[in-house]
């Protein structure tokens, strides 16, 4: 699966350009091509989450996969318990789209 913003070059003709004609007609039988949304790219939701995650838990070095496992359920669940999440919010007036971290209270 790929997953693509909604620009007009990101297209399977494009393999062509970059690829002989027999690994890019492989490449695109292959390929499962999911586009964003035109307005408000759910992608850059989830590039703000890893942002997020980033600083909030991987801005260190962790010397093992289960401490790595155990920082990663552990940021989850205080996400959770704290429902953080971001909102798309689109603004009639000028047709662009903006992200709005929230907060639900108890």
């Amino acid at each position: 699966m790929l997953v693509l913003e909604n620009l007009n070059t990101h297209t399977p003709a494009s393999l062509y350009e970059a690829f002989s004609p027999a690994q890019a007609k492989w490449l695109t039988g292959k390929l499962e091509i999911h586009y964003t949304p035109e307005h408000g790219s759910w992608l850059n939701m989830a590039e703000i989450e890893l942002s997020v995650l980033e600083r909030q838990c991987l801005d260190r070095r962790l010397g093992d996969t289960a401490t790595l496992v155990q920082e990663l359920l552990l940021f989850a669940l205080l996400r959770l318990l704290r429902r953080s999440r971001l909102e798309l919010a689109r603004a009639k007036h000028r047709g662009r789209c903006t992200m709005h971290a929230q907060r639900q209270r108890s």
